[in-house]
C-alpha cells in the first residue's frame, strides 16, 4: 500500500525529501567561523589589520589573491600551524573559492587556540562577485 502512493505521487515524495534536506543542510554543515562579507572582510582588513589565510592549493593561489594573503592549503594546515601563532591574538580571515574548504579550516584553528576567526562568505568567488580586486603577488608559500 505504502508503494502505490509514493509511485502515484513522486513528485510530491521527491519534494518532501528535498525540502527536508534543506533544513536540516544548516545543521549538517554549521559554519565555524564567522561569516563576513568581501565588505565586512575589507572593514576588518583596512581597520583591525585581520590576517588572510588563503587556504587554496598554489594553483588557484598564484592565478589571484586577496592582497597580503598567506598561502596555505588546508591539507597542509595542520604541520604549518606554528606559522601561524603569532596571529592567534589578531582577527584573521580564512578563505578558499567557495566556502567549504575555509570552513574545515576554521574548524582546524579554532581547535589550536584561535578565537578571532572570520569565515569569507562564498570565498573568493564572492570576493570577485563584488569587484574587489585581486593581487598575483604576494607571500605565497
Amino acid at each position: 500500500m505504502p508503494m502505490d502512493f509514493i509511485n502515484q505521487n513522486i513528485l510530491l515524495v521527491g519534494i518532501v525529501v528535498v525540502s527536508g534536506l534543506g533544513l536540516l543542510w544548516p545543521l549538517v554543515f554549521r559554519p565555524v567561523g564567522r561569516q563576513v562579507s568581501p565588505a565586512e572582510a575589507t572593514l576588518l582588513i583596512n581597520r583591525e589589520d585581520a590576517q588572510v589565510i588563503d587556504v587554496r592549493e598554489p594553483g588557484e593561489f598564484a592565478a589571484g589573491h586577496i592582497s597580503a594573503a598567506i598561502n596555505i592549503p588546508v591539507g597542509k594546515l595542520a604541520e604549518r600551524l606554528s606559522e601561524l601563532e603569532k596571529f592567534k591574538a589578531k582577527p584573521v580571515i580564512v578563505c578558499c573559492a567557495a566556502g567549504m574548504r575555509s570552513n574545515q579550516a576554521c574548524s582546524a584553528l579554532k581547535k589550536n587556540g584561535f578565537e578571532s576567526l572570520y569565515n569569507l562568505a562564498g570565498g573568493l568567488d564572492a570576493w570577485v562577485g563584488a569587484s574587489y580586486p585581486l593581487s598575483k603577488t604576494g607571500r605565497k608559500k
